[in-house]
């Protein structure tokens, strides 16, 4: 599936709301308070991956496949969501997401960059040990559904982890 990438605007907003609560269960999924909030703090920045075929079945009626956002304070970066419709999975647009996120991290100075996931998603803990991730902790009740969350962290000043 060709796909390109490209910054967040701000029409984008409702698709990518769409998609976030599609791809996490309710008490994991984002409100649009909290999504917009996110996407609009200080040291954020959002990409958007959009398909490159003009297939309306993929598509969903819009070319945005996925998104990623991120942000970065006091030099550790932060990746808050990184969501791929279920239809665009295993076509390495999440590996792509990924990857522009830690390099505009390293861009900004970070040493390292952490991130949340629930217990019980095993794709993406998988999906993130691939790419150089460990667990460093588990959060009691996390998330708003009362499931605990692992926190992962990479070193982004080691070289990339080999898949």
């Amino acid at each position: 599936m060709p796909f390109s990438i490209r910054n967040y605007r701000e029409e984008d907003f409702k698709i990518l709301l769409a998609i976030d609560q599609s791809c996490f269960a309710a008490g994991i999924a984002y409100s649009a308070f909290e999504l917009k909030s996110y996407i609009n703090r200080r040291g954020s920045f959002t990409f958007v991956a959009e398909s490159s075929e003009d297939d309306k079945r993929v598509n969903c009626g819009t070319s945005i496949i996925g998104f990623i956002v991120g942000e970065q304070t006091r030099g550790t970066g932060h990746i808050i969501t990184i969501d791929v419709r279920a239809e665009a999975r295993r076509h390495r647009v999440g590996s792509a997401l990924l990857e522009l996120a830690e390099k505009q991290l390293r861009l900004w100075k970070s040493k390292i960059v952490r991130l949340e996931t629930a217990v019980d998603n095993i794709s993406a803990l998988s999906f993130y040990k691939r790419h150089g991730y460990h667990v460093i902790k588990t959060i009691p009740r996390y998330y708003s559904s009362g499931v605990d969350a692992l926190l992962l962290e990479k070193n982004l000043l080691s070289p990339p982890a080999s898949r």
